[in-house]
This record gives structure tokens, sequence and C-alpha cells, in this order.
């Protein structure tokens, strides 16, 4: 965001930070009455009565016209907007509901109840609210309300209905109730089930047909594999960040609330989705926005590193950014604790006699053929070896802008071709990894031909490369079996079984034009 390139390309996230910080620091916000909400609190974000607090203190300091305070502002006129919701480390007793307003609102809260009349049951909700000045980015100076309420001890399998207000803006109200919202808490045991999931986002049509689409999947939750919104387009702490918008999230999360209202939202972060102004690792803008799991191995610095269970399926969260060689701004930020933590994950759910299937989700890939970012090294190295120990069931990868599979995959090599409807036994054979990067942003390409459902043309190996810590190494491969070069996305049906029997993953790749480009199968003895 604004950091000079022969700086940016030699500066880890953390020296992006200080640099901005030291730019636009607290004396010359003040110089120039730009003292807002972070500035005055002294962070990124501040929550609570402290926001009140620092709206007044906005008042009182700032030389233009003041931004407008809950004095100031109608309640009944400012809507709620941007409802996204998020598990909790137990998806079947704890759910968070997140939303923004424009601007500050007392006393905000939810409403929750079984029933659209009786929302009896009222939770004050938390607010984080989020500075960017003028300078840093695109806009002038930006302000944002995020606003949350974690809902616990809820039932499992249980359909809520809930509504999102403030002082002068009450859902139950008669006028209003066509604003509630629903969510489903997870079972209390193993059903079917669907899932769906992509990566690299952003604000688009194509973004808007995916969602749509999504939602006529009817599924239990959906994964996003990082790079989110784009609000930072260059994703590498370069001089082309002076593009940052922070606006973009209001857009963004306007645009996914026909989902997200509904099927929790589960991120990872990308590397676009580090932003250097708020904290010293990049996510504190992130961690306004969202509230994810608290489960992960380190909460200051990854915090969308979690895991949650859903029926029989245990679902991991990675941070591929802190091992990451191609885009190193936070390489090593964990200093090794999310790998200890991946493995501690990976032994206890395959030990758990509740999970049969093992899903990873996160940004860059490890096994992809693309010419904009192909394999990431660091993955390979840390990540990979795990998986296949643990004989994880799935890996689903972003960061490259279209669909590509591989065949069943053990120490680097083809363990078993996977053709289009085959199937995959983890237990004996090896990892399938997908890149599903074609939620809505602009398309990448391949060096090989397309190879997709209805339009197979099969090819002995594909020229490639890998991101090592040395740089870009070239490699061929023979592991690419499916590759689609259009917008799209994954669907995933979990079927269980009884104790003995086979219980499937039924993987499908779906255009935006609803068409199947691509399905397989990993099967397993149920537990």
């Amino acid at each position: 965001m604004g950091v000079p390139d022969q700086l940016a390309a030699h500066m880890s996230m953390a020296e992006q930070h200080e640099y901005l910080r030291a730019k636009f620091s607290r004396r010359s916000m003040i110089r120039t009455g730009a003292v807002t909400l972070g500035a005055v609190s002294g962070g990124a974000f501040v929550t609570g009565a402290t926001a009140q607090a620092a709206v007044q203190a906005q008042a009182r300091t700032q030389t233009p016209k003041p931004a407008p305070t809950t004095e100031r502002v109608d309640g009944s006129l400012v809507a709620p907007f941007g409802r996204h919701l998020a598990y909790g480390s137990d998806p079947r007793t704890e759910i968070s509901v997140s939303w923004q307003v424009p601007v500050a609102v007392k006393k905000p809260f939810i409403r929750v109840g079984v029933h659209p009349w009786d929302l009896s049951r009222k939770i004050e909700a938390e607010v984080r609210t989020l500075f960017t000045p003028a300078g840093v980015g695109a806009s002038g100076n930006h302000t944002q309300y995020y606003l949350h309420a974690k809902l616990t001890h809820l039932k499992p399998g249980k359909t809520y209905y809930y509504g999102v207000g403030h002082a002068g803006f009450d859902p139950a109200a008669p006028h209003l109730l066509g604003t509630l919202g629903t969510f489903t808490t997870a079972p209390a045991h193993k059903a079917p089930f669907t899932f769906t999931a992509f990566g690299d986002e952003g604000v688009s049509y194509h973004g808007l047909a995916n969602n749509s689409l999504l939602l006529g999947q009817n599924p239990a939750f959906h994964l996003h594999a990082g790079d989110i919104a784009y609000a930072d387009p260059s994703g590498s702490g370069q001089s082309s960040d002076t593009g940052f918008d922070s606006r973009i999230w209001d857009q963004f999360l306007a645009q996914t609330e026909s989902v997200a209202k509904s099927v929790p939202w589960m991120p990872a972060f990308g590397n676009h989705d580090m932003e250097a102004w708020y904290s010293p690792n990049g996510y504190g803008g992130e961690e306004a926005r969202w509230n994810l799991p608290d489960n992960g191995p380190d909460k200051k610095n990854l915090p969308g590193v979690y895991s949650f269970v859903y029926g029989n399926t245990a679902v991991i969260s990675l941070d591929a950014n802190d091992i990451s060689f191609e885009i190193p701004a936070n390489l090593g930020i964990s200093g090794g604790t999310q790998t200890t933590w991946l493995e501690a994950q990976l032994k206890k759910h395959r030990a758990s006699k509740d999970v049969d299937f093992i899903v990873v989700f996160f940004h860059h890939c490890a096994y992809c053929t693309s010419t904009a970012h192909a394999s990431e090294g660091g993955v390979r190295q840390e990540w990979v070896p795990l998986f296949e120990k643990y004989t994880v069931d799935l890996v689903i990868n972003g960061h490259n802008h279209q669909y590509e599979r591989t065949d069943v995959i053990k120490k680097g090599a083809v363990a078993k071709k996977l053709p289009i409807g085959g199937t995959a036994y983890p237990e004996t054979e090896g990892v399938v990894y997908v890149t599903a990067g074609a939620a809505g942003r602009s398309l990448y390409a391949f060096t090989a031909p397309l190879s997709y459902e209805g339009h197979e043309n099969e090819v002995e190996s594909v020229a490639s490369f890998i991101n090592t810590k040395s740089g870009k190494v070239n490699e061929t491969v023979t592991w690419s079996r499916v590759r689609y070069l259009d917008y799209s996305f994954l669907r995933v049906d979990v079927t269980p079984a009884a104790k003995g029997r086979t219980a499937t993953l039924t993987v499908r790749g779906i255009a935006e034009t609803g068409d199947q480009i691509d399905h397989f199968t990993v099967a397993r003895k149920a537990k």
C-alpha cells in the first residue's frame, strides 16, 4: 500500500507495516485533521465502548466536518448489510454472525430464535472499527464498522432465524421481518451433506454468477481458498499497491451476502489478503471483518488457521503465506508452529472414530501447471509429506485462476491415474489435489491443451515450474489430469456409511454455466 518498489522488494509484511505507520503517523493525521477511530485508539481497529469513545474523540479533534456520530444519525435510516456467517470451533453448537453498517450506530445487537415470530433472544454485538487514511491506497479517509455476534449453546441440526439491528432498527418489527436470515447448525450424527469451495473471487459479474450457482447447490458451508476480495490488487507489496482500496470489501461483502447470510463462509487467507497498513502480520483488516474459529496454533500471527468437524468430515484451513517461497512477505511468520499444529490435527482426526474424511484447504498450490504461479515448493516441502503420512482425502487450493485436478499423487509422482469419473482410495494410494481458483478474477493460462469432461485431451506430460527458495525451477509433470479455463467452483457431496462399509466424497467441478467439467470419487472404509 504505497511502499516504493525498491523497498517493498526486500521488506517483510511487518517491515511494510512499520513503514506505512511511520509515513501516516498520528501526528501527521492530527495536523491534517484526519484523526479517526483507528488513530485515536492507537490501533487498527477498536471494539465496543472504546469505539464510542473514539467517535466522540474524533468529533472533538477533526478539523473538517466531523464524521457522522450516533448522536446525529437516525438509526432507523441505517440498514445493516454484508451479513456473513462462520462456524465456531464446534459447528453443532456455535455460529458467528457478522455484518456491516455504513456509519456508527448505537447499541448494535442480534435477535435469534427458532421461529421468525419468536426472536426473543437478544445479544449485544461487538463492534470492530477499521480506519484507512487517505494516502494509504486509492480512497480518501474511510472508516468501516464491522459487527459480530457469537452464538453458543445452540442445538445440533437445528434451523434458526436471526435478525441484526441497532437502536432505531429492530429486525423484529413487522415492517423489517423481510430482513431476517436463517442458518442451520451441523447435525449431531453422521449424515449426508454437500459443501462448495473456490478461491480468488474478488468483485465481478463472474463472482456474482458463481455465487448464484453456489446457493442452488444447497451447501452446508462454503470454503474460500484465499485471495478473497482483492482490495490489495498487487498482493506482493509492490508500488502498484497504491491501488489498495478498502472500499472493495464493502462491495465484496454485499456481493456475497446472498449466500453468506445463510451458508457459513469459511475463508483461508491468500497473498492478496495481507494488507500491510492494519497490522505487522498483514491480517489486522481480516481480523476486523471475520470471526473465525479460535482453535489454531497462533491467533496473533495466523488468524486464518483453524479446523472444524462437520458430520464425518474434518476440515482444516491453513495459511500458506507462512511457507511461500514465491511471495515471502510472511515467510516463516509462525516459526514452524503451524506445521507442528497441522500434524497434531491430522493425527487427532485420523484417529477419531467420528471422522472418516479429512479435507485441507489453503491458497498456494501444491501441484498446478498454470503459467502464472504453478506449484509452491514450500507447500511440497512442509505439508505434502504430512498429507501423505495421514492419507488426507482432498486438498483444495486457489492462487492460480483456473480449474486443474491431479491424478492420485504420492512422493511427487503419479501413484494412480484418476480419469474423469474415477475413484481414489487414499488409504492405500495417495492424495488428490484440486486447484479451484476461478471464482471471479481474470483467468490465467496453461501450457498444455484443455482437457475436461466432454472435451478430454490426454497428454503424456506437461511443462511447468515450481517456486523454490532459489527461484523458479522448471519441471515436466505427468500428474495434470483435468484442465479447464473458465469460471468455476467445486461441489463436494459427502455420503457416510455404516462401520466397515464404504463412505464417499463425490467431487464435481461446476462451470459458471452450470455445466459439469469434472467429477471423481474419494472412497474409504467408514469407522
